[in-house]
């Protein structure tokens, strides 16, 4: 004795019921893939540093890097994307940590190489120091990524300290 409208109001959250339930074991299929999984990274440092000047009170390095890693261990079927990033990361006395995205690229699953093989980059961002305390760091670049999944979290993977790389900048204006 139900009318059609209950019927199909039953109908439909049954299917999405259904849905959710296979949407959540599809996320709970692929956690820990990126523990086991992780890109190699072939090459990853500086090329030139082409300056290192004073700008309206802050310190700014504009440098060029080669970068060459093979992001395909990282991919199963349900990544989307990957937003891969090189993060320059130096100490000051004023402050401990200091990130500075400096290059980003988006890998998308369609992308038959999935091979990041690039010489000579220039950053996309400078690396710059809220004040003047940039010159004559020890700057390590490092490779990062966000997992971007079809469905489930967003998780966040990165190069081990260890294989990072480093350089120092000049103690003087450049």
């Amino acid at each position: 004795m139900h009318t059609v409208w209950v019927r199909l109001n039953a109908v439909v959250f049954f299917g999405l019921t259904v849905l959710l339930g296979l949407s959540c074991m599809a996320a709970i299929s692929k956690i820990g893939h990126s523990l086991r999984y992780q890109p190699i990274v072939h090459k990853l440092e500086l090329k030139t540093l082409k300056s290192l000047k004073s700008h309206g009170g802050v310190d700014r390095a504009l440098l060029s890097f080669d970068i060459h890693a093979d992001m395909r261990p990282t991919f199963h079927w349900n990544i989307k994307q990957l937003f891969i990033y090189v993060v320059a990361s130096y100490e000051t006395k004023s402050k401990k940590i200091n990130q500075v995205v400096v290059w980003d690229k988006i890998l998308e699953t369609i992308d038959p190489k999935k091979v990041i093989q690039e010489d000579n980059v220039f950053v996309k961002y400078a690396l710059v120091d809220q004040g003047d305390e940039l010159r004559g760091k020890d700057v390590k670049l490092q490779l990062m990524w966000d997992h971007m999944p079809i469905t489930g979290l967003l998780y966040m993977g990165e190069q081990p300290l260890s294989e990072s790389t480093s350089f120092e900048l000049p103690s003087e204006y450049q």
